[in-house]
C-alpha cells in the first residue's frame, strides 16, 4: 500500500478508515468500534485493535493487501477524538508513511465539509465543538470542554437537558411534557425516579445516555412544546459556538463557509433552527458538508504530500 493514501476519522461512537490514490479515488473504506481512549492498559489494547481493524478491512474492501502492521502508505492523515496526545506514539506504531499527520477530529470535520477550503463547522454528536481555519491557515475553536463543562448543544447535553425537565414535572415544580412518559419507557424504567438511579449506573455510559436524544428529537416532532424548545436550544448553542470561532478569524463583514457535522445534525428539527440561525450572522454562507471527515481526513493526506486533488465522485 507504500502508493495509496490514508485517511482516518477516530471518534466517540465508531472509527473509519477511508484509502485513495493517487488521483483523488477512493478504493477502500473500513469502519470499526470507538477509538478515543487510551488512558488504561485495556483501553490502548482496544485503541490498538480498532486502528488495525478499520485499516485492514479498507485495504482488503480495495483489495489490496494490507501487509501490516506496520500499515505503509505513501501519505496518511489520523484525526483522533479527544485530541492527537496521548495517541501520536501509538499511532506511529501502526503506520509507517513518507508523511505522518496525526491531528484531531474538528479538523479533518472541517476539510471535510469544505473539500479542504477555509471555513467554519461545528460537530454536535455525543458533544459539540466549532473549529475554523481563515485563508492565512490562523485557526481558533469554541466549544468542545466536556460532558462536565461544556457540549452545549451536543446528544448528551440535549439528553441531560430533556431528563432535568422530566424531574421537574416528577416533583411538581415543572410543566406537563410528553418527554416524561417517553424517557421513561425508553430507560426500561417505572418511572422518574427509578429511572434516574437507572442512569448512574455503568450500564448507562454517556454514549448511551446520549442515544435519548433521538427520543427528544421524536418527540418534538411530534409538537412537544418542551422537546422542541430543547432542540430549537441545542440550535442556538451550535449557532453561538460558530459566532465565537467566526469573531476570532475574521473582519466583519467577510463572507464565511458555515457547515456541520455529528449525529445531533440527524434531527430535523435541530438542523433547520440552525440553518436559521446562521443564515442572520452577517456574511455566514451556510451550506451542507461536501464530505463526512473520513474523508476530510484522506484529503489532508494528499495535501501533506503535496498533491492538490479532488475527491471523485
Amino acid at each position: 500500500m507504500s502508493g495509496f493514501f490514508l485517511g482516518v476519522d477516530g471518534g466517540q461512537s465508531g472509527t473509519t478508515a477511508v484509502i485513495g490514490d493517487a488521483q483523488g479515488a477512493i478504493v477502500g473504506w473500513g469502519n470499526s468500534g470507538p477509538c478515543n481512549h487510551v488512558g488504561a492498559a485495556e483501553a490502548k489494547a482496544k485503541f490498538l485493535r480498532v486502528i488495525r481493524e478499520c485499516i485492514s478491512r479498507a485495504a482488503a474492501q480495495a483489495a489490496l493487501d494490507a501487509g501490516g502492521p506496520p500499515f505503509r502508505f505513501k501519505a496518511a492523515c489520523l484525526g483522533m477524538s479527544g485530541g492527537p496526545d496521548d495517541k501520536s506514539a501509538l499511532l506511529r506504531e501502526l503506520i509507517d508513511a513518507d508523511h505522518l499527520l496525526i491531528t484531531h477530529d474538528a479538523a479533518i470535520a472541517l476539510a471535510g465539509a469544505t473539500g479542504g477550503e477555509p471555513g467554519v463547522i461545528v460537530i454536535a454528536g455525543t458533544g459539540s465543538m466549532a473549529y475554523g481555519q481563515n485563508a492565512r491557515g490562523e485557526t481558533a475553536r469554541a466549544g468542545g470542554w466536556g460532558y462536565l463543562f461544556g457540549d452545549e448543544g451536543g446528544a448528551f447535553d440535549i439528553a441531560r437537558q430533556a431528563l432535568r425537565a422530566v424531574l421537574r414535572e416528577h416533583e411538581g415544580w415543572g410543566g406537563r411534557t410528553a418527554l416524561t412518559p417517553a424517557l421513561v419507557e425508553a430507560v426500561g424504567a417505572s418511572d422518574a425516579n427509578e429511572m434516574l438511579h437507572l442512569l448512574y449506573t455503568d450500564e448507562w455510559p454517556r454514549s448511551r445516555v446520549a442515544d435519548l436524544a433521538r427520543t427528544v428529537d421524536h418527540i418534538a416532532e411530534e409538537g412537544d412544546p418542551a422537546a422542541i424548545g430543547l432542540m430549537q436550544q441545542a440550535a442556538q448553542q451550535l449557532a453561538l459556538l460558530i459566532a465565537s470561532v467566526r469573531r476570532q478569524l475574521w473582519n466583519d463583514g467577510e463572507p464565511v463557509p458555515v457547515s456541520w457535522s455529528g449525529g445531533a445534525f440527524q434531527s430535523a428539527t435541530l438542523l433547520d433552527r440552525f440553518r436559521l440561525l446562521i443564515a442572520l450572522q452577517d456574511a455566514a454562507l451556510c451550506e451542507a458538508p461536501l464530505h463526512g471527515p473520513a474523508a476530510g481526513a484522506l484529503l489532508l493526506a494528499w495535501k501533506a504530500a503535496g498533491l492538490h486533488v479532488k475527491i471523485k465522485v
